[in-house]
């Protein structure tokens, strides 16, 4: 399947962002910055300890607007949202960190993480071994990869390369044939995106169909399309118990709160 377009067009932004960044601060700076910094946060581990304790594992996401609908959230400061997911039962954050299609930032993360004692992940489209170190250098605890943009080489080496910095990778699947792309990353979150890149339609059943060529025992994360408290039950039902939240919560004026209202019975 060809990639949609949105996605080609980011794909070549990063390439361009990359030789621009590696210009101001060379790989090696970059490299050296990143194995300096103190170890990362377990994001993985905070997953698991909620899901063997039968509660929801939250990933709350923290993001401002997207290339499908625009701003999100006017009223946007990460720090105080950061906070009010932690309080609210949140395990882990996620942060867009892409500037031009999503109007995110580094220093978004960096505000978030300073905020609380929640490790972060890294939301953005990882095509360089360049951004890896980067993330790892802003205090980045997880980064993503998308199979869908990545070729199972670079899959492997991103992720190989992660694991050595101290950060876990959380890998974004959307169908039958990028599971079997990932189930060979070893240590890897599985994460099942709901939302057609071609169509953006979202469904559930998207997740749902994928559980039963997933091995048990494997940290699987469904991603887009929580909305409702019947969602949420549907998925725990299947033994999905990880999540990945963002614009449900950001359209609301207390973040925090819309996480408590969502999941309340599974905190």
């Amino acid at each position: 399947m060809s990639l949609p377009t949105i996605l080609n067009k980011i794909i070549a932004r990063k390439h361009e962002e990359v030789s621009e960044r590696s210009l101001s601060k060379p790989l090696d700076e970059v490299r050296k910055l990143a194995e300096q910094n103190a170890p990362a946060r377990g994001f993985a581990r905070n997953l698991l300890l909620r899901v063997e304790k039968q509660q929801a594992a939250i990933i709350a996401e923290i993001k401002k607007a997207s290339p499908s609908k625009g701003v999100i959230r006017e009223n946007f400061e990460p720090a105080e949202i950061a906070r009010s997911y932690e309080s609210a039962g949140a395990c882990c954050l996620s942060v867009l960190t892409d500037r031009d299609f999503f109007q995110g930032s580094e220093r978004y993360l960096q505000a978030a993480r300073e905020a609380c004692s929640l490790p972060v992940l890294r939301k953005d489209f990882m095509v360089d071994p360049y951004q890896i170190y980067e993330a790892r250098m802003i205090g980045a605890d997880c980064i993503l990869l998308i199979v869908s943009a990545l070729s199972d080489q670079q899959l492997r080496d991103f992720n190989e390369l992660a694991q050595s910095l101290g950060m876990d990778v959380l890998v974004e699947v959307h169908g039958a044939d990028e599971l079997e792309r990932a189930l060979p990353l070893p240590g890897a979150i599985l994460g099942i995106n709901n939302r057609n890149l071609h169509t953006f339609e979202v469904s559930l059943n998207n997740t749902l169909e994928l559980l039963d060529s997933i091995p048990t025992g494997r940290l699987v994360v469904t991603e887009s399309g929580i909305h409702t408290q019947g969602d949420v039950k549907s998925m725990v039902q299947h033994n999905v118990k990880s999540f990945l939240v963002g614009e449900a919560f950001m359209r609301q004026d207390n973040p925090g709160q819309a996480l408590k209202t969502l999941f309340g019975a599974y905190l």
